[in-house]
C-alpha cells in the first residue's frame, strides 16, 4: 500500500505552506482566499465537508499578537514616540502579519488533520 493510498499523502507541512491538496500536493485547496475548494481538480478529493474552524484564526492572533506586541515594547523603551507613530507602524503590520499568515495556516490544519485522519469527510473512498 503506498504512502498516497494510506492517507499520508505528500508531506503536510509542504502541503499546507503552499496551500495544496493535501493528497496530491498538486491541486489547489481554495476556490477563493479562504473558501475551500469542494474537490481537487488534480486527484478528485472530497474538500466539500471539511471545517477549520476556528484553529487557524486562533493561531495566526496568538503568533502575530505576541510579536507584535514584543516590537512595540521595543520601539518604546528605545525610541519612546508619540502614539500615532505606534498606530501607523503598528496597524498595517498586524493587518499584513494577519491576511499574510491565515490562509497558510488553514491549509496547514486542513493537510495535518487529513495525515492524521482527524476527520471523516477525508474517507478515500
Amino acid at each position: 500500500m503506498s504512502d498516497q493510498q494510506s492517507g499520508g499523502g505528500v508531506p503536510a507541512l509542504s502541503a499546507g505552506l503552499r496551500c495544496r491538496c493535501p493528497r496530491c500536493g498538486q491541486g489547489s485547496l481554495f476556490a477563493g482566499y479562504l473558501t475551500v475548494a469542494e474537490i481537487c481538480a488534480s486527484c478528485d478529493l472530497d474538500l466539500r465537508q471539511h471545517d477549520s474552524g476556528d484553529g487557524p484564526a486562533f493561531f495566526v492572533m496568538s503568533i502575530v499578537g505576541a510579536v507584535v506586541v514584543a516590537l512595540a515594547m521595543c520601539v518604546e523603551l528605545s525610541y519612546q514616540p508619540a502614539y500615532w507613530i505606534h498606530m501607523v507602524l503598528w496597524g498595517p503590520l498586524i493587518l499584513a502579519g494577519t491576511f499574510g499568515l491565515l490562509r497558510p495556516a488553514k491549509a496547514l490544519l486542513i493537510a495535518l488533520q487529513y495525515k492524521h485522519r482527524a476527520d471523516s469527510t477525508f474517507d478515500d473512498e
